[in-house]
């Protein structure tokens, strides 16, 4: 009997072993905090997706037969002024600060008014009012032309875009384009096709608004699509493509030429 109750503890201890040591329980957390692709979605207008809703006003979001004849991508469009985002509204970045990568293609960008202001991303969190706009920019009258440009609204800082004249908004061409948010000194950094873009660069206290520090709200959600904030704008419609959505806790890669 003894040399039974011995190997039933002998049994119950190795099976206690396992279950501590549960691949399950071990494995590492996965730095994807959502895709999209938009291949898996039907053809046509689209209101949501997995891990993704929709904000639209005078604007549209349709899946498309991809333009590169490979796959399908999203066709974003609105008329005057209006918007239309794809919102991932249970962002939770561990340690606030996430990376993101799309392709994405602008068919124009507007003319006028002077200073017409437009944005193709914003985060935001509810626990502050401050908007951060890592990719967005500007049609300067004085260069006729747009520029890129990172910017913020409504927290102590302002309303900023902070576009330089070395990054030139190209109509009518894919670019891959990626941006980090790094909460550890509220930096954000942008690279095209996988080349950085310092110029763009913002933190803390190097920025486009006021002398006050620019500091992230903690981040729940990302909008990622079309906004133009001045009315009767020329041209009067835009049309927008994105595709290969990805965001995550390290940077997703797949931009180099």
């Amino acid at each position: 009997m003894a040399y039974l109750r011995r190997a039933a503890a002998a049994l119950l201890a190795t099976a206690s072993a396992l279950l501590t040591a549960s691949p399950t329980a071990s494995a590492t957390p996965s730095p994807v905090l959502a895709r999209e692709s938009f291949d898996r979605l039907p053809l046509g207008p689209v209101a949501e997706g997995r891990d993704w809703t929709s904000d639209t006003s005078d604007g549209t979001l349709t899946v498309t037969r991809a333009s590169t004849g490979h796959g399908r991508e999203l066709r974003i469009r609105t008329e005057g002024n209006g918007r239309a985002f794809l919102v991932f509204p249970r962002l939770a970045p561990p340690g606030n600060s996430f990376w993101a990568r799309m392709r994405l293609r602008v068919d124009a960008f507007p003319t006028a008014p002077d200073w017409a202001h437009w944005t193709l991303a914003e985060a935001s969190g509810q626990d502050s009012p401050t908007l951060v706009r890592p990719l967005g920019g500007q049609y300067v009258p004085t260069e006729k032309r747009n520029f890129y440009g990172v910017g913020s609204d409504l927290g102590p800082t302002g309303d900023w875009t902070a576009w330089k004249t070395s990054a030139p908004a190209t109509a009518g061409r894919w670019q891959c384009v990626e941006f980090h948010l790094d909460a550890t000194d509220n930096r954000v950094t942008v690279y095209f096709d996988g080349v950085p873009q310092p110029d763009l660069t913002v933190s803390t206290d190097r920025h486009g608004g006021t002398a006050d520090p620019f500091v992230f709200p903690t981040f729940d959600k990302l909008k990622l699509g079309w906004q133009l904030y001045q009315a009767d704008p020329s041209p009067s419609s835009y049309d927008v493509r994105m595709d290969d959505i990805a965001l995550s806790t390290r940077r997703a890669g797949g931009c180099a030429s």
